[in-house]
């Protein structure tokens, strides 16, 4: 059973979706996630986890594994969700929380890796699944798509072709970890 932490629009959730895997619950940081409205479409279980609401984020982060846990979640899937996972949420599923990341790893990691890329010159961005530990994009990587940049490619340019293939690659290594 997979559990789908989100903060934006959900395509990657929709792309899991389209693929039948069996998604049983979606969380959130913000209550206007565009992605929690694709959740309910589905018929998936949602819950929002607004840091304002708990003490610190390792309350927080302790409240939404517990939630996530009660409905059966062994894989946990981040997925667009742009909150580091605190100890006590990676502990309750462990080597099992994935992240889908739009550049190569190690080479980019953080919060604005096309810009970054874009930047530094380099020649391509890449569809990255990784395992998530306590660092910013630190885990192991599981699979990478290279994206070619192009001439006069944009962050929102690349940002679509990246999207096109994490949507084909982040289902597939989620099927084959629930598979194990």
């Amino acid at each position: 059973m997979i559990g789908v932490l989100v903060s934006g629009e959900g395509t990657n959730l929709q792309a899991l979706l389209d693929e039948g895997l069996p998604v049983v619950a979606v969380a959130s940081n913000r209550i206007e996630a565009r992605a929690l409205r694709r959740a309910d479409d589905a018929g998936v279980a949602t819950g929002v986890f607004e840091l304002n609401r708990y003490p610190d984020r390792d309350a927080r982060d302790a409240a939404m594994a517990s939630w996530l846990g009660d409905r059966g979640v062994e894989l946990v899937v981040c997925a667009g969700y742009m909150h580091l996972l605190e100890a006590s949420f990676l502990a309750r599923f462990p080597n099992r929380v994935v992240n889908v990341h739009p550049a190569p790893l190690p080479e980019f990691p953080g919060a604005h890796p096309l810009e970054d890329l874009l930047a530094a010159g380099a020649v391509a961005a890449a569809a990255t699944v990784h395992f998530v530990d306590e660092g910013v994009d630190t885990g192991e990587v599981i699979a990478s798509q290279p994206v070619p940049v192009l001439p006069g490619d944009t962050v929102d340019t690349l940002r679509d072709r990246v999207h096109e293939a994490e949507h084909r690659l982040l289902p597939s290594v989620v099927r084959e970890l629930c598979a194990r």
